[in-house]
């Protein structure tokens, strides 16, 4: 059975293919509204979650399936103390396919394990968030034309954010990617992505903790939150939190065509009079993220028949 847990799960061949499929549903929408008739998707959201949740709810409904599930950990057999495997289990019953979300590392892994039907990680802890990476790649395809020749700026909490990991994995593997890796010395990229992603491949990166010195040089700059529900010491959150503040400022030395993502939510680390500049990208991410995990239920639900 075949589950998507982490973004190198998928060949860049496969990514290239949900790319045109992608492309393909939103020049065709009424071509995939019934290709998932009679199949039900389970969103099992053991984290709060808006996007990642409603956007597979609506990749599902548009494909002509239907939705069950849960959204916080409170409202499942996870309270009375059921363990992942078994709530898997119980779920392959009912569903066709999951979309889980959970804030332990590894979580989906041992759903993938247990389950009788595909798993998507929809995010596991500060591990890895491979669907928001499919969101990303769709966005810098569309804006882009191309995924090699790039430089990537990564800016903020480099080190419990599960989306820089999962991206630094999936651009790594493209020609003449550069990566620029802005971050206070607390959140610094952990080493064992740095190690198996850039420094294990060769990768040219930078590591550097002044964002409007990288600037000048990025063709995309990916913002993230500093998350606060990561940090089991409040205090240091609170020093750390506004360490990155984009403003239209901060933009004046950046390319004309510089694409700006954010897998969001975001607090204020971009500034809300960012959001009229045409390089502001990161709620065409969102769209992009629907019809990426259409492509992605659709592969996925096909593969389940063979």
């Amino acid at each position: 059975m075949r589950s998507l847990i982490d973004i190198l799960d998928l060949s860049v061949e496969e990514i290239d293919a949900l790319i045109v499929t992608a492309c393909d549903i939103i020049a065709n929408p009424d071509k995939y509204a019934e290709c998932c008739k009679r199949k039900k998707l389970a969103t099992l959201f053991f984290e709060p979650s808006t996007r990642t949740r409603l956007s597979f709810e609506a990749a599902m409904l548009e494909l002509g399936g239907s939705v069950i599930g849960f959204s916080s950990a409170n409202s499942s057999s996870a309270a009375k103390g059921e363990s992942v495997a078994d709530t898997a289990k119980v779920i392959s019953c009912y569903a066709d396919i999951i979309a889980m979300r959970h804030p332990k590392e590894g979580a989906a892994l041992v759903a993938a394990q247990n389950a009788e039907i595909p798993v998507i990680n929809a995010g596991d802890g500060g591990h890895c968030h491979p669907t928001q990476t499919l969101a990303d790649l769709l966005t810098v395809y569309r804006e882009k034309g191309r995924f090699s020749n790039l430089t990537v700026g990564l800016c903020g909490d480099l080190k419990f954010g599960r989306t820089v990991h999962s991206l630094i994995n999936a651009m790594s593997r493209y020609d003449n990617v550069k990566f620029v890796l802005i971050s206070p010395e607390e959140l610094k990229l952990p080493s064992y992505v740095k190690n198996a992603a850039l420094k294990g491949k060769g990768i040219e990166y930078v590591q550097t903790t002044d964002l409007e010195a990288a600037m000048p040089g990025l063709d995309i700059l990916y913002m993230t939150r500093i998350q606060q529900e990561r940090f089991a010491d409040i205090d240091e959150y609170l020093r750390l939190k506004d360490s990155y503040i984009l403003t239209p400022e901060k933009l004046a030395s950046a390319k004309p065509d510089m694409c700006i993502l954010h897998p969001l939510p975001r607090v204020n680390e971009i500034s809300v009079k960012v959001d009229a500049d045409p390089r502001a990208c990161y709620f065409k991410q969102v769209l992009n993220g629907k019809f990426m995990r259409m492509a992605l239920i659709l592969k996925l639900l096909e593969e389940a028949k063979r």
